[in-house]
């Protein structure tokens, strides 16, 4: 019998340019649905992905407390969210969460007519 050999997922590895980094982060927040630590996991993946001594260098706190900041079993302050998405050369934005319910119902009703 062959045996299968499984390796773990790292999604880090797969972040290698800044819109890839960019469109991680924004499906993370799309799924998050309010969670704080998933948003925090999401970022310290892509910490990761770019390097976290050099992120923690640009944000200006201790390696160590931006993997303790980062793992998702903590929710960091919004400041550190702030530093880090900035030393990530990411920006966070907002919308109107009526204007993407009524695009998303409208998508449906048209997909409901053909």
């Amino acid at each position: 019998m062959i045996k299968t050999v499984t390796t773990r997922y790292d999604v880090a590895e797969h972040l290698r340019t800044p819109e890839e980094m960019a469109a991680y982060l924004e499906a993370c927040l799309e799924e998050a649905d309010g969670d704080a630590a998933f948003i925090a996991k999401a970022l310290g993946d892509i910490a990761r992905a770019k390097g976290m001594s050099q992120v923690a260098r640009d944000a200006g706190v201790s390696r160590e407390s931006l993997y303790k900041a980062l793992s998702g079993e903590r929710i960091p302050g919004f400041d550190t969210i702030l530093k880090v998405t900035k030393a990530l050369g990411l920006r966070l934005h907002a919308e109107a969460a009526v204007m993407v319910e009524q695009e998303a119902s409208s998508e449906v009703q048209e997909a409901a007519y053909r």
